[in-house]
């Protein structure tokens, strides 16, 4: 079985505050501090560090590539999200994952905000089929069409294009913080839940395109989540 999942965060002012020089009491000022102080990029955004959780969203597939069970939290208590995605993530023993740069961003918001409340996360996720880099455990799109890095790392919206499927109908990341500063948590949600699905989109279209799916199987799976993606879409106005 695999796991396709994304989270979304947003910075943890907190923390931010307690860690750089002179902080403002503006949240909008602050970000320009960290972006200036904290972040490693010239967009600004923070590292992984920084960032709390405020929605998850999972979809278990199984080896085949069809879809099991969707999976799903938001909330402002991050500690209890945390626990549901153990839970989620405990439902097998030997899981795989599949994401969209979960290794730079996901999986280290994951590690560091469970060690923020105390929690202990699967012991799967620090196997070695899923902390190496190459493993087929552990499907991370950015590496697969980058090649590991040897190519530039695409962006998810921009495969879809490529496709001739309009993901990120919804909103952009950039947006997440201010769905949740008007208490949009459900929206943020879904807004996550459209990631998953271009994610499994995505995945699908690589399969087949290498060979691993043959024509059938891809189709019928493609079609059936280019449906729920619409779905997803169109729910919200």
């Amino acid at each position: 079985m695999f796991f396709v999942f994304d989270l979304e965060t947003v910075p943890d002012f907190e923390f931010v505050r307690r860690v750089i020089n002179e902080p403002s009491d503006d949240d909008t000022l602050l970000l320009e501090q960290a972006g200036e102080e904290l972040a490693r990029n010239k967009s600004g955004f923070l590292p992984p560090m920084y960032h709390r959780i405020v929605s998850w969203v999972g979809l278990w597939i199984d080896n085949l590539g069809e879809p099991r069970q969707k999976l799903s939290w938001n909330g402002t208590d991050e500690k209890e999200g945390l626990l549901k995605l153990i839970d989620a993530l405990n439902t097998y023993k030997d899981f795989g994952l599949i994401h969209h740069n979960g290794r730079g961003f996901d999986l280290p918001v994951i590690t560091y905000r469970a060690m923020k409340h105390g929690l202990q996360l699967p012991a799967r996720l620090n196997r070695h089929e899923i902390r190496y880099r190459f493993s087929r455990e552990n499907i991370d799109l950015v590496d697969e069409f980058s090649n590991y890095g040897a190519s530039s790392w695409p962006k998810l919206k921009h495969i879809g294009l490529l496709i001739g499927i309009p993901f990120k109908q919804i909103g952009e990341g950039n947006v997440v913080l201010e769905m949740f500063n008007q208490n949009e948590l459900a929206k943020i949600e879904h807004y996550c839940y459209e990631d998953v699905m271009a994610t499994y989109l995505v995945w699908l279209y690589l399969k087949y395109t290498v060979g691993d799916l043959d024509a059938q199987r891809f189709e019928n799976l493609r079609d059936r989540a280019l449906q729920k993606l619409r779905e997803i879409q169109s729910a919200v106005d």
